[in-house]
């Protein structure tokens, strides 16, 4: 479908109006802005303009919907402001994805952010969906390729699944939702950048994704100099896009970097609207708005295709029981856990195989493959309990059959979860089989 589709250009004229309404500035406090006059026109998260006499046009949402007044949140510091500036009121922009939206990065709201002209889709979705019926739901599909050796192997992913990435600042995540996004097995990807930084945006998008796999993806980003409303609002667009697909029949391929972020954008609203923090600083609140996003991701009825999600958290401190990582690994099918201490030895994706699970096993897999599954799991957690005896050259051959072919694979085994593997699953296992063939191999008969 052409951008200049005259049914496109129709729908863009009907939204259009030539009625504004104009309130005043009526209180400042708490970083919140009291207008008047517009309590019987704003809905909340509809969009403001505020004219300051001094200084540039301030930005903002309707948080807060009185009888006698509505609450502003603006989208950065309201300094300048003065009692009496006038607000204009733009009305919630519809958002409504289309397949020509592929390849575009655009903004929470439907606007494009790459320069170049973007039309709407002719039906606006609510970017705040219920997810499928829970009877109604497909089971989990077939494994998908990934193109990485070790999630084509240990931790499979399969269609519908929804997976956590749980990682510090540093170890890889980026790069593995890049290579995720250039090489996963899916019709169309979706990528939500929730508070990114702005340089990093572009970067993402020319570098890390590349020309070719952006023409299967739509990207939307709110940087982090943006308000905490539009942060919060991009999680959510960018899962009415995947739902608009899923809806269409595809296989949608959806990355959120990250929940984290989403959560604390929301912990700014909850707080300004008067919600106690109870969660380590996150209210009550940030429970619920996880799992519905969540929810929301995973496979749609027997007439949709299906949303699979990979949602990144970022865990400072390595901490794997901060508040929204414990959410997250709750309502997930799956986790995967990227370690600083393995990619600091240059093992990239730094994925800790002892700390992540895919919860499609042993389904996913042949019972070969459960076999190899396991027989590898026992190598690695063999060598791990006896890593630093081993270091500090107390390790001693023959004292333990199962270490002493530990100790021999795993420089072969560390090499190989770290291998990209484009060739597909079935090659990823027969390499895995030959290296646990050389393992059994190297016992003294």
């Amino acid at each position: 479908m052409s951008d200049l589709d005259p049914m496109l250009l129709k729908h863009e004229f009907d939204r259009m109006t030539s009625i504004r309404h104009v309130g005043l500035v009526s209180g400042v406090a708490q970083g919140l802005i009291e207008i008047s006059g517009l309590n019987e026109h704003a809905r909340i998260g509809d969009l403001l303009t505020l004219r300051r006499r001094a200084g540039p046009d301030l930005a903002g949402e309707v948080l807060h919907v009185g009888a006698d007044h509505i609450h502003m949140i603006p989208g950065s510091a309201p300094d300048g402001v003065s009692l009496g500036d006038r607000v204009y009121l733009d009305p919630s922009p519809g958002f409504a994805p289309a397949l020509h939206w592929l390849g575009r990065v655009i903004d929470p709201f439907g606007k494009p952010l790459d320069g170049k002209p973007l039309l709407n889709g002719p039906q606006d979705r609510e970017i705040m969906q219920a997810p499928p019926p829970a009877v109604a739901r497909k089971p989990l599909g077939k494994r998908m390729a990934t193109g990485l050796s070790v999630l084509n192997t240990m931790l499979p992913i399969v269609r519908g699944q929804r997976v956590g990435l749980f990682a510090g600042s540093g170890v890889g995540k980026s790069t593995l939702l890049s290579t995720l996004a250039r090489f996963m097995q899916a019709d169309v990807v979706v990528v939500a950048l929730v508070g990114e930084r702005g340089r990093e945006v572009n970067e993402f998008v020319a570098r890390a994704i590349g020309p070719e796999a952006m023409k299967r993806t739509i990207v939307v980003a709110a940087t982090s100099d943006q308000s905490a409303l539009a942060r919060r609002r991009c999680a959510w667009s960018a899962m009415s896009a995947a739902e608009f697909l899923r809806d269409l029949g595809l296989n949608v391929l959806f990355l959120a970097d990250s929940v984290t972020r989403f959560a604390e954008a929301h912990r700014e609203i909850a707080v300004a609207m008067g919600e106690a923090p109870s969660l380590r600083g996150y209210p009550p609140s940030v429970t619920p708005l996880i799992a519905n996003l969540c929810e929301r991701a995973g496979p749609g009825t027997q007439e949709q295709g299906d949303i699979t999600a990979v949602f990144s958290v970022l865990v400072a401190g390595s901490d794997m029981d901060e508040p929204i990582a414990d959410i997250l690994r709750g309502v997930l099918d799956g986790h995967i856990v990227l370690s600083r201490e393995i990619a600091e030895r240059g093992r990239f994706p730094a994925i800790d195989l002892s700390k992540s699970v895919s919860r499609s096993l042993p389904e996913a897999a042949s019972e070969a493959e459960n076999q190899m599954i396991n027989e590898t799991r026992k190598l690695v957690g063999s060598y791990e309990q006896s890593e630093v005896m081993i270091k500090a050259g107390l390790y001693s051959e023959g004292s333990d059959p199962l270490l002493d072919q530990a100790v021999r694979v795993h420089e072969e085994l560390d090499s190989f979860f770290g291998k990209p593997d484009s060739e597909g699953i079935e090659n990823s296992f027969n390499r895995l089989s030959l290296i646990l063939r050389r393992a059994s191999a190297s016992l003294p008969r």
